[in-house]
């Protein structure tokens, strides 16, 4: 029977024979292209890593900082590798691999999609893939390579055993620290051969060939609870296959690396900047971690061997050389320094460590120590650029009064009662915002966040540099007090961009880059932007170099330049800083305590002899070193500040005694709850043209013959005037005022610090509640 023609719209559809003929077709197309692929494709020779290229780096005058390029390898037989360490690396990577074939169509299929519509790169999913793409193939990752690497696979499948190819992979992955293979590997995180790798150590190995850079966890010690989540992947894969019981796994201790030894070619700061600069060529995707491996590089970077040489000097001579062994605290000193032109964004100089082999971790770009009161700046910086006001509605400017009372309770945050120490217990009065900067009190800075919005000084410091996911960068109160902990590098980012008026332009570390001698590498553009107002970064310059001529960082006066920065100390005394800039640079000191063994952070109480170290002093006099020695020669810039309204003028210090609980006032007296003067309250008695000093039954001493003294006013009672005895400053050592009570109407003196206002915040906690670091 003749089947009728199909009509109408029918007529354009395919048939199911057509439909299946076209599907017979492909299938057998595919299936002819695959043998022609396999017949064309020959196991090429092991490629050219053996004679690999060094990367060359140099300063921006032309002259070679480092050279790299030293392959750290020694080939063992599977014999000489641990079942434990064997087991780990196939937990980690591919965990079938002894049952499966050489290649996984779905893991092929993916990154052949990924690849091709630009959705991120993938490397072969089985270990006989990466094994070829190691040692037969080069690095990129390019549609032409996966599928070359499929059928190369296949072959070396069939003519190998699968602990040939194993023993291979274990040869040529690296593991970091310039450390290919297994046993190079063993020894430079361990100091043992592959042969000794017991289930822990060897579960680390394994986890590092994913992110070999991210998962040191001495090089990038914020990175360690991402590579301890690797390893405990790898060690609950080994469990699952039987090669470990589960009471091992339960008793098992992650299994701290000890710092890395490494040539003397990478000794001093060159191993610090190289492993910095890779960073950043990475990270900014100039150029990918197995182009850099593969080498051939030649790298300009930005940093000046003159002023690098003057920062290595600096800390040499005001911390390094001051150290004595047999201080046990003096064993714990760590040291970390960069310096970045604000005009530019560029990396001018940056100090590590003593020495790279020494200690591996760079001072500079680690980012686990709490910044302290370096941070109190970007919440001023804050106020002035989003227009805040007190609680009280009074515009916050540098002479804006806060109650500077200890442990004061902060008015206004419906989170839950906070009320920050000062440094060693001290109140202060009603102070200006100046005063309380230069004095680093930490009830004002707490306070003056919750009147801004901590999630709006958060995005500030965000735009002057900090980077968003910092550890502890959290909305609450304690932000101001300087919880977070953010590099050197960020800071001294943040803080050019104070200097640069406000114009935030992220920090470069690369001035030029080429391959083989001939091939231009592209550099990310340099773009700028407004990150705060010029007003709000300048009138903070302006209480900053308040910070310099009467704060607690008067040894930055050395320098003999226009100077504005800001001290610091970590909770604990763990950290001291000194963040500081004049119109030329912008350079950030930190002095770590850092277990030697066990890098545990540790206290710097005793260290140099000294009660403990503040950042008014070693930090500063290294910053006031090198500043004067990197700008040596050169013409002193002035600052040129367009200042917030009023904020040219100085107001009074500080003003009569404070009540607890109220909130930032912008003048006149507070009651008072406090006095026990019989009902007396003072308002007055300020000592306005010098400096003021301590009073003691109700005369002042210490003062300056400058200046006049006001008659206080009464409130519900009398005031006697104050009067000013002459006399000369004393400079106190530590935390920075000694505020005295007027008994009889007389003037509240202050005497200057070295520094304070130690992080005493919290570094978690929502609108219920906070957990307080003390």
């Amino acid at each position: 029977m003749k089947r009728p023609k199909r009509t109408g719209w029918r007529r354009i559809l395919p048939t199911w024979r057509m439909l299946l003929g076209t599907f017979v077709i492909g299938v057998l197309l595919l299936i002819g292209l695959f043998f022609l692929g396999y017949s064309m494709v020959k196991i090429p020779a092991a490629n050219a890593f053996a004679t690999k290229q060094s990367n060359v780096y140099l300063y921006a005058d032309g002259s070679q900082l480092a050279r790299d390029g030293e392959v750290n390898r020694e080939n063992v037989t599977l014999a000489q590798v641990s079942k434990d360490a064997q087991h780990a690396v196939l937990a980690a990577e591919d965990r079938d691999f002894y049952t499966e074939s050489a290649v996984d169509p779905k893991a092929m299929l993916r990154a052949a999609w990924n690849t091709a519509t630009g959705k991120g790169t993938q490397s072969g999913s089985t270990i006989t893939q990466q094994y070829v793409k190691n040692y037969y193939l080069a690095q990129e990752q390019t549609v032409t390579r996966k599928v070359k690497e499929v059928f190369v696979a296949i072959k070396l499948d069939r003519s190998e055993s699968k602990n040939e190819i194993l023993e291979g992979y274990l040869n040529t992955s690296y593991f970091g620290r310039n450390a290919y293979g297994i046993q190079a590997a063993a020894q430079a995180y361990y100091g043992k051969d592959a042969t000794d790798l017991d289930p822990a150590r060897a579960a680390y190995l394994a986890a590092l060939v994913n992110a070999p850079s991210e998962y040191d966890v001495v090089a990038h010690p914020e990175n360690k609870a991402a590579a301890v989540a690797r390893w405990n992947y790898v060690l609950d894969g080994m469990v699952k296959k039987g090669w470990l019981s589960e009471s091992e796994r339960a008793a098992m201790k992650f299994p701290m690396p000890r710092e890395q030894t490494v040539s003397t070619g990478m000794s001093g700061q060159r191993g610090y900047i190289v492993n910095a600069v890779n960073d950043y060529l990475i990270k900014n995707k100039i150029v990918d971690s197995d182009s850099l491996e593969a080498g051939g590089y030649r790298i300009t970077t930005t940093l000046q061997k003159s002023k690098q040489n003057a920062f290595v000097k600096a800390v040499d001579d005001k911390l390094m050389s001051k150290l004595d062994k047999k201080n046990k605290v003096d064993t714990y000193v760590r040291a970390g320094g960069a310096s970045v032109d604000p005009k530019t964004g560029q990396v001018v100089a940056m100090y590590g460590g003593i020495d790279y082999v020494k200690q591996y971790t760079n001072g500079a770009t680690r980012g686990d120590f709490q910044v302290g009161s370096t941070f109190k700046p970007f919440v001023f910086a804050s106020a002035v650029d989003n227009g805040s006001t007190t609680q009280s509605g009074q515009t916050i400017t540098p002479n804006t009064y806060y109650d500077g009372t200890d442990k004061r309770a902060v008015q206004g945050w419906p989170g839950g009662t906070y009320a920050p120490e000062n440094e060693d217990g001290k109140s202060y009065g009603q102070i200006t915002v100046r005063k309380a900067t230069d004095l680093s009190v930490n009830s004002v800075y707490a306070q003056m966040a919750v009147d801004v919005g901590p999630s709006k000084v958060k995005q500030t410091a965000v735009d002057l540099g900090i980077p968003a996911d910092t550890k502890d960068l959290q909305p609450y109160p304690s932000i101001a007090l300087g919880t977070a902990t953010a590099s050197v590098l960020d800071m001294a980012e943040a803080y050019a961009t104070l200097a640069n008026h406000g114009k935030h332009g992220t920090y470069t570390m690369v001035e030029k880059i080429t391959r083989d001698g001939t091939q231009d590498i592209k550099l990310p553009e340099s773009t700028t932007k407004q990150a705060v107002s010029r007003q709000a970064a300048d009138t903070t310059t302006s209480v900053l170099q308040s910070v310099v001529d009467n704060g607690t960082a008067t040894a930055a006066q050395t320098a003999d330049r226009p100077a504005a920065g800001k001290t610091g100390t970590a909770e604990e005394d763990t950290a001291a800083w000194f963040a500081g800039y004049t119109p030329d640079l912008a350079t950030v000191v930190s002095v770590m305590g850092q277990d030697p063994v066990t890098a545990a952070h540790k206290s710097l109480y005793g260290a140099l002899g000294l009660p403990r170290i503040n950042g008014g002093g070693a930090p500063t006099e290294i910053w006031a070193q090198y500043t004067k020695a990197a700008l040596r020669n050169t013409t002193a810039s002035e600052f040129d500040l367009d200042l917030q309204a009023g904020a040219e003028t100085v107001a009074p210090p500080t003003q009569g005694t404070a009540t607890p609980g109220t909130g930032g006032q912008d003048n006149g007296g507070t009651t008072g709850a406090n006095q026990d003067n019989g009902g007396t309250t003072t308002t007055g008695g300020q000592n306005t043209g010098g400096t003021p000093g301590t009073t003691t039954n109700g005369t002042t001493t210490g003062g300056t013959t400058a200046g006049s003294t006001t008659a206080g006013t009464t409130t519900s009672g009398t005031t006697t005037a104050g009067t000013t005895t002459s006399g000369t400053t004393t400079s106190g050592t530590d935390s920075g005022t000694s505020t005295g009570t007027t008994t009889g109407g007389t003037s509240t003196g202050t005497t200057a610090g070295t520094d304070a206002g130690t992080t005493t915040g919290t570094t978690a906690g929502g609108p219920g509640g906070f957990g307080f670091v003390q």
